[in-house]
């Protein structure tokens, strides 16, 4: 769950130059989004599109670096980032394991959505056109150490709306955003983690 939530945040704020289109929608949220706040719902599906986890919580996204990814169900897990570590909180583990951000966003979820860098260096981008409700763009990742072979963003009325990612071995994880909201106020503090006393700390 780590490393699908990772590679999400760079997608959310990477700098990016892309053809016109329906990219123009993907070039608008990775330039002009400075700050992102919504709530999801993620599924992860087998070859066969079934579903093998399902979980919900809310995301806020300051660029660039800081995010907290916080899981309410299946069971409650925080996963915040303040620009210098990550921190990933099971509560009912009592256990937080912190890692550099360099090392934990190097080849993870979070180069989609809290990195830095051109995302043209790093996928090849196709306009997939409108399908149902959504306007969708592709990204291929360019290298093949990422752990994801596909990644797709939906877009509707210009905003994102699901991102979805295949792994290698087949899997797809979909996250649903909901009443979302772009460039709010969020205050300082979402972005900072204390550990809990008594909670098991390891540094990674």
């Amino acid at each position: 769950m780590m490393t699908r939530l990772l590679l999400m945040l760079f997608l959310l704020f990477v700098n990016v130059a892309t053809p016109a289109s329906t990219t123009q929608d993907l070039q608008r949220f990775f330039t002009k989004v400075q700050r992102y706040q919504a709530s999801f719902d993620q599924v992860v599906l087998d070859e066969a599109m079934n579903p093998i986890q399902e979980s919900s919580g809310n995301v806020w996204i300051e660029r660039p670096g800081k995010f907290r990814w916080q899981y309410s169900t299946p069971y409650e897990q925080q996963i915040v980032g303040d620009g210098k570590q990550v921190w990933v909180y099971d509560v009912e583990l009592k256990q937080v394991a912190v890692r550099r951000m360099a090392g934990a966003l190097g080849n993870t979820p979070a180069m989609l959505l809290a990195g830095k860098g051109s995302l043209d260096a790093n996928f090849a981008i196709k306009d997939l056109g409108r399908q149902g409700n959504l306007d969708w763009v592709q990204m291929k990742p360019k290298k093949n150490d990422g752990g994801f072979d596909d990644i797709r963003i939906g877009f509707e009325n210009g905003k994102i709306r699901t991102l979805e990612m295949v792994d290698g071995f087949g899997q797809l994880t979909r996250v649903t955003f909901k009443a979302a909201k772009e460039n709010p106020a969020i205050r300082a503090e979402t972005f900072q983690f204390t550990p809990p006393k008594g909670v098991d700390v390891i540094t990674e």
